[in-house]
Formats: structure tokens, C-alpha cells, sequence
């Protein structure tokens, strides 16, 4: 994978809503800023029950927004990342409509999972009780198959039927998608929600020895098309390093909350002690889609006696201080208050959770490109933006607090905003900067409560001091101080909001 920032984006939601608009946005307006892009779903349709990752057609890009063709030119100036969705489909899907109409007379009766394929010699409580899920109650749900009511496996939504990866129907299905999109001169795949993949009777039917077998199997395929592959699992710091050892690129799911612990307590300790253990194979986020994940920094969801990176104590704190910083906004828009009654995130803007902070934002950011790793942006935090409260009223999805729409005009009017140029900034430094393909250390001093992360390449070198326990307001500029210096003579001291547009631009 590219050691360059890539953009994390819906299609739809960025510039006039489709792939040709994109592709002349990342070519003009963020030419040099972002080199690779993650397209969220694009798949038919792109709007279904679940923002996409519920598609009917994976192997089609929906017509309103364009073609293959279109994401086979837009890979001539960016790596291309795609969502392959493993763990299940539309229920709309001609496959399950099929099999809603004929029962198991359907050639693609196999490729679903009933509570009965998993469990064939029947189930008792503590089987029910001991499968993980991250939203409440059991990931059931009945339908009418051919005049018989069936309990289909549906980790997520009831829209969402969970596909079985071990049925030849299954396994030819996740293949025929991996080519369509190797066809397209896609670079890189993230299997979603791959830690559910998996299901056998007496397990947590999450992140399973099986389900590691399963990610092999999708490496080994995706390799021979020329794929990478990213995991994306949700779940206990321990088990993600695990994880790590078992896959091309893992997500830093724990880097966001614990950057926002420091400083939002001063404490250095916790992020300091995750940047030594940490998998350096990660791609590193700050917000995506989902929200703001909280357990991969706490105990383990399955045996609480495993401590966190943080206390549970920490993490509520956390929760009540991004509640807090956005005027109540993420907690209208979280669990229960909203439909989307995920457990393991908090629904709001990284730049909203910071109370709208410039300094502490760019903070965040610049920790996230020190930070070893490929750095993805989402695209509101691209455009610091803030909680869309209009949207969630309308929609009543807690994601969607997150999910704004931007016209090219709105683009235009937030890159004159100095945090957005100054993360722009940022951005190229990141991309141009030989220091960040070399050797990585860091430097803790308690006393000062300050971190010191450190690049050193050929002709190059760069380094961020994090102050989190200095920090008082959004006036004072020694929260996080950038510094670097190459071969030419050329040295720069900076303070991220002010001066590094400029001094970038004369690098």
C-alpha cells in the first residue's frame, strides 16, 4: 500500500454526486492532498437500509452514479479502495428473493445461513447467550421461506442476510466479486465486517479460529487478482495485534479514542503505551462512517477481567466529554437515542467531539500522520466538519450525523477555512516528506506530560512534540509543535494553524 493520506468518501455525498464529479474533485481541489481514496459503497444500491453496505448487486455500480469504467479512470491518478462485503447481502437480492419463493428447491438455498445450519442438533441458552453481537438481542430474524417461517442469520439489520462462507454457492459468489473489481483496477480491499464471517455451533461466532481461516482464504484469492487487503474488526487492543499478524493491513481502531483521552485529561500515558505495541501494519483513522469506536480501548467485551489500553472508568469519561463538547448532539445521535443502536461507538464529527477546536484538531490529525501507519481521512473531517443535526432529524439514523452532504460549492467555501488549509497542509507534508519512509521513534518525558514522535529518512527528518497537558483553550499554540529539516537547508518550526500553509508551500 502507498505510504501516502488517503480519502475515505460515499460517492454521492462529495461534489455533484457521482463518480466523474469526484474524480475532477481529488484531480483539482485536492491535487497532491489525497493520493488514494477509499469509495464507500457505490454498489446497486447505493442507498439501501444500510448506506450501501446492504447491496443487492454487489457486482454493479448503481447507474445513478456511474459506471466501472469511470472507477477504472479514476484509478489512473488514484489507488482505489473498495469495500468487499463478506459477511452478508441485501435480502432484496434476486439469491434470497429466489429462495424466499422456492425454499430449498432454490440453487441458492445453501448460500444462506439459518439458525438451524448452524446449530443443526439444536441450541440451548447458553449457545444463544454466547454469541457476540454488537447491537442488543439475537442476530435472527423470522422470515417466510417458500409457506415455512425460517430464523435467518442477520448479525446487523433484518435487510441484511448473513451469507454462508463455507457453501460452494457462497464461496463463488465472494469470488465473482473480487474479480469484477481487480477488473476495474480496484488496488485495495476492506473486508467488512469479516469478523462475523464465520459461524460455528458453541463459539462467540466472532473473530473465531475459523473466521481466520476465512481471512486467508479471501487473502490468498484477493493476492492472486493483484488485491491487498485491509480487515476491519472492531474488538479488544490484544486480539487486534493478534489480527495483525494474520493479514496484509489492519485498522488502528484504538489511535482516535485514545488521542481524544489525552487531550481531553493531559494523560499521555495510555496513548504513549499503545504507540509501542501497536501493529505497525495499520491504516490509521481518526473518524470513518461508523462513528467514534470506544471498546477497542476498553476491557475485553467478552471477559471483562482483560483490562483495556484504559480503565472502563476512562472510557465513560470519554463518552460524558464528547456528549459534553457537543452540546448533546452525540448522545441524540448514540445507542438507544437513535435507531442505529450500535454499542461500540459514539455517532459525531471527530472535529464536533474536539468542541469544534482548530488547534486540538489539527493535534489529532498531526498525531494520526506521526503515527506509523496509512493515514485515511474521512471526508467531513477533511472539511472539518461539524454535526449535521438537519440530517439526523430527518433521517432519525445516528450515523448520519456523520454522513453530510457537500455540494462543490460548499467544498469551496470550507477549504478557505484556515483549519482546512492547514490540514491540507498537512496532507502534502505527509505525502511529500521522505523522513516518514524511514525509521520511526518517539520520547516520552512524564514530568512535561509530553510526547515526542520522530521520523528520520535519507534526506529528511521530522518530528511532533504533543503537549496535551499544556493545553488550556484554542488560542494557545504549544498543544502540538511541528518541526522538520532536509538536506537543502530548508528548516521549519511551526505552529500547525497559522504558519505551515505557507511554509509548505514555500517547501
Amino acid at each position: 500500500m502507498d505510504n501516502k493520506v488517503q480519502l475515505i468518501t460515499y460517492v454521492d455525498r462529495l461534489g455533484d454526486g457521482n463518480l466523474a464529479s469526484l474524480t475532477q474533485i481529488l484531480r483539482s481541489r485536492f491535487s497532491g492532498v489525497y493520493e488514494g481514496v477509499h469509495l464507500l459503497p457505490f454498489f446497486s444500491p447505493y442507498d439501501g437500509a444500510d448506506a450501501g453496505f446492504d447491496p443487492i448487486d454487489h457486482r454493479k455500480v448503481d447507474p445513478r452514479l456511474g459506471s466501472w469504467n469511470e472507477v477504472t479512470e479514476l484509478s489512473k491518478t488514484h489507488k482505489i479502495m473498495v469495500d468487499t462485503i463478506v459477511n452478508h447481502m441485501s435480502w432484496k437480492s434476486y439469491q434470497f428473493q429466489d429462495v424466499l419463493s422456492r425454499g430449498d428447491r432454490s440453487p441458492y438455498f445453501p448460500m444462506f445461513l439459518t439458525l438451524s445450519s448452524v446449530f443443526p442438533n439444536g441450541v440451548d441458552e447458553k449457545d444463544l447467550a454466547g454469541i457476540y453481537r454488537p447491537r442488543p438481542g439475537l442476530p435472527f430474524t423470522h422470515y417466510n421461506v417458500a409457506g415455512k417461517a425460517r430464523l435467518i442469520w442477520t448479525t446487523f439489520t433484518p435487510e441484511q442476510v448473513d451469507i454462508d462462507t463455507d457453501s460452494q454457492e457462497g464461496w463463488a459468489y465472494l469470488l465473482s466479486v473480487l474479480d469484477r473489481l481487480a477488473d476495474s483496477h480496484v488496488s485495495y480491499i476492506r473486508l467488512d465486517a469479516v469478523g462475523y464471517g464465520a459461524k460455528e455451533a458453541g463459539t462467540s461466532c466472532f473473530m473465531i479460529p475459523k473466521t481466520f481461516k476465512l481471512i486467508e482464504r479471501i487473502k490468498t484469492e484477493a493476492s492472486t487478482r493483484g488485491l491487498e487487503t485491509l480487515i476491519e474488526v472492531h474488538s479488544y487492543y490484544q486480539k487486534q495485534i493478534e489480527i495483525a499478524t494474520k493479514v496484509d493491513r489492519v485498522y488502528d481502531f484504538a489511535l482516535p479514542p485514545l488521542i481524544l483521552h489525552s487531550i481531553f485529561t493531559g494523560d499521555i500515558e495510555a496513548l504513549a503505551h499503545w504507540i509501542d505495541v501497536r501493529p505497525d501494519n495499520a491504516v490509521t483513522v481518526l473518524d470513518t462512517h461508523d462513528g467514534i469506536g470506544v471498546i477497542d480501548i476498553g476491557s475485553d467485551q467478552m471477559n471483562r477481567s482483560l483490562a483495556g489500553l484504559v480503565s472502563d472508568e476512562d472510557v465513560d469519561h470519554l463518552v460524558t466529554q464528547i456528549h459534553h463538547n457537543t452540546g448533546g448532539q452525540s448522545l441524540a445521535a448514540t445507542g438507544a437515542a437513535a435507531s442505529n443502536l450500535d454499542l461500540y461507538q459514539i455517532n459525531s464529527t471527530y472535529y464536533s467531539a474536539l468542541a469544534c477546536k482548530d488547534r486540538a484538531y489539527l493535534a489529532a490529525r498531526a498525531l494520526q500522520f506521526f503515527t506509523p501507519g496509512i493515514p485515511q481521512v474521512y471526508y467531513v473531517g477533511a472539511l472539518a466538519g461539524t454535526n449535521d443535526m438537519d440530517l439526523l432529524e430527518r433521517t432519525h439514523n445516528g450515523r448520519d450525523i456523520n454522513r453530510r452532504f457537500y455540494s462543490c460549492a460548499d467544498i469551496d467555501y470550507n477549504l478557505q477555512r484556515p483549519v482546512v488549509q492547514s490540514l491540507n497542509a498537512l496532507c502534502r507534508l505527509r505525502n511529500t516528506l521522505d523522513a516518514f519512509d524511514g525509521d520511526f521513534s518517539y520520547e516520552v518525558d512524564e514530568a512535561q506530560s509530553t510526547l515526542t514522535l520522530f521520523w528520520q529518512g535519507n534526506s529528511s527528518w521530522a518530528s511532533l512534540q504533543f503537549k496535551p497537558g499544556q493545553h488550556h483553550d484554542d488560542t494557545d499554540p504549544s498543544l502540538a509543535t511541528l518541526e522538520w529539516a532536509d538536506t537543502d537547508g530548508h528548516h521549519c518550526c511551526t505552529d500547525l494553524l497559522n504558519d505551515l500553509p505557507a511554509k509548505v508551500h514555500s517547501y
